[in-house]
């Protein structure tokens, strides 16, 4: 699963673009203990490498925790083990081996819901193939990572994805969500919408089951698109790639149907 390196990301804007002004403050004196010299090289490689060689590593300390190293790159700081595999950033666990967010694993795991107990007869039903592999999904026409999604599951076979039109991103995502679903062909309509871009012409004034969908996504603590639900119940907030997808659609799928 993709993990969040927003702090990095922050770094990397602020000394590429040199976004902001900075207020130099008085230099003050580092108190931090350095790390030993082998444990400092060994998590400062790894993490430099876990980047792909875009950040340095200035300085690997002690922390009041044993075997837990403070990795400082410009001004963030990260916590690392002793064994450089792991690192904490903000608040996330991440196995830098596997660039897996234990983190976000554990939370998908706590959210499952019963699949069967969703209301299926407010969301539009596509099927390609046999429809074995089964999926709810949450999107917001006005959401980027919906559309590269919606781009992978095109290629996807044998699977029924029961869509919640969710318009929670924009001041036009329910105007554009209204004018899909009244449109003749509503599940081609928003494939369209959500593909191209295109927004049916219409006046979307047709009854819609979005404010539904809506209490429904509050009752679920979905606060984000995309949001997916597979067939065991298991949850996935936000956008996995292909392999990382398509091998959780293959652990969390079943065969019955609906």
């Amino acid at each position: 699963m993709l993990f969040p390196i927003s702090a990095l990301r922050r770094l990397l804007a602020g000394l590429v673009l040199g976004l902001g002004c900075i207020a130099l403050a008085p230099a003050m004196a580092d108190s931090a203990t350095p790390a030993p010299a082998a444990v400092a090289s060994r998590i400062g490689k790894a993490v430099e490498a876990w980047t792909g060689g875009r950040y340095q590593v200035e300085s690997v300390n002690l922390t009041p925790v044993k075997g837990l190293y403070e990795v400082r790159i410009f001004n963030d700081l990260f916590y690392v083990d002793e064994a450089a595999r792991h690192i904490m950033i903000e608040g996330e666990l991440i196995d830098m081996q596997s660039s897996r967010n234990i983190t976000r694993d554990r939370l998908d795991e706590i959210l499952a819901i019963d699949f069967s107990s969703l209301p299926f007869d407010l969301a539009l039903k596509q099927v390609v193939g046999n429809g074995s592999r089964r999926i709810a999904l949450f999107e917001d026409p006005n959401c980027g990572y919906c559309r590269k999604l919606r781009a992978d599951l095109a290629r996807l076979d044998d699977v029924t994805i029961y869509t919640f039109v969710y318009p929670i991103l924009a001041a036009d995502s329910e105007t554009k969500a209204r004018k899909a679903w009244c449109a003749p062909d509503r599940v081609k309509a928003w494939v369209d919408l959500m593909m191209t871009g295109t927004v049916p012409r219409n006046e979307g004034a047709c009854d819609t089951p979005i404010a539904r969908i809506r209490d429904l996504g509050m009752e679920l603590g979905i606060t984000a698109t995309p949001t997916i639900f597979f067939a065991s119940g298991r949850r996935l907030q936000g956008y996995a790639p292909p392999d990382a997808f398509g091998k959780l659609l293959a652990e969390n799928s079943s065969v019955v149907k609906r």
